[in-house]
């Protein structure tokens, strides 16, 4: 007789979830509204279940054991799947339109793990994505052509009351692998800079960093578009300045220049009448990056 499956508890997997990705279960109990003694135990009975330690102790901290970074993948997977069933069956049914614009940087993000989820959950909402730059997005909110945006924050940017900050994401100097960073350190030959076209945030903290730290430049490759930055990347034409999201992972962080700073994430909302579809989705946008534990605007 075939061995019976085990059936994980759905509730211990959430806390598993949350106190890895916040990096304490403390504030994993404080995020699911539990005490942190009933996350422990539920953390213990996943354990129990799995016939296996799921975490352990270094220094001060929990780490993943090898088993656990796979219950961690198969946990994601079971909960989002749950979470798209509960929104499915147990909402009230959405209708309407909805117009998303975005950076181009979160497109291979947000559409995979929001919108698709989005849209089965609320077949009934005609949701349409946008993919443009900074100035276009605010310009669609100020003139309500857009029901939400997700975009940089800028220093100069309109105050609108209905937007907020989703934190802060540390910029990156990216190269491709058989990029010669060394060769331009050690020559003195100016770095080739791969950038959008100015106004841009990231070209100017690019530029910024290598001023203060008396490194040459040059600007060797301008784009309208991101994926022509990633393309002229990955012939070795030079390096830039992004965050790591969609970031392709043929790609490397290159740490031996100075930091560049970090950007603020805004997410803008139309200030005309937001229905439910669209806080639906606010929310949904808030949880993702609630859950890449970016920094927030206090510290």
């Amino acid at each position: 007789m075939a061995k019976r499956p085990i059936t994980f508890d759905a509730e211990a997997l959430r806390s598993f979830v949350a106190g890895i990705e916040l990096g304490s279960f403390v504030l994993a109990a404080d995020r699911l509204g539990r005490s942190t003694s009933a996350v422990s135990a539920q953390l213990k009975k996943l354990e129990q279940q799995a016939g296996t330690p799921l975490v352990q102790k270094s220094g001060r901290h929990l780490i993943l054991t090898e088993r656990g970074e796979v219950m961690l993948s198969y946990a994601r997977r079971i909960l989002r799947l749950n979470d798209e069933a509960s929104a499915a069956l147990l909402a009230s049914p959405l209708n309407g339109s909805l117009n998303l614009g975005m950076q181009e940087d979160f497109g291979e993000t947000l559409l995979p793990a929001i919108l698709g989820t989005f849209t089965r959950a609320h077949p009934q909402v005609q949701l349409s994505a946008s993919i443009t730059r900074n100035q276009q997005l605010l310009e669609g909110i100020r003139h309500s052509e857009f029901d939400l945006t997700v975009s940089w924050q800028a220093d100069d940017e309109p105050c609108f009351p209905t937007s907020q900050s989703l934190g802060h994401s540390a910029l990156r100097w990216i190269g491709a692998e058989h990029f010669s960073l060394e060769h331009y350190l050690h020559s003195g030959e100016p770095l080739p800079l791969l950038v959008f076209e100015a106004p841009c945030l990231m070209r100017s903290a690019a530029t910024a960093a290598l001023d203060h730290a008396g490194i040459p430049w040059r600007i060797a490759f301008t784009s309208r578009s991101l994926s022509g930055i990633w393309a002229a990347m990955s012939a070795g034409l030079g390096i830039t300045v992004r965050t790591d999201f969609g970031m392709p992972q043929t790609l490397r962080v290159l740490n031996q220049l100075p930091a560049p700073g970090e950007v603020g994430i805004s997410l803008h909302q139309s200030q005309t009448q937001p229905g439910d579809a669209a806080n639906c989705l606010k929310g949904a946008i808030m949880d993702f990056f609630a859950g890449h534990r970016l920094r927030s605007h206090d510290g």
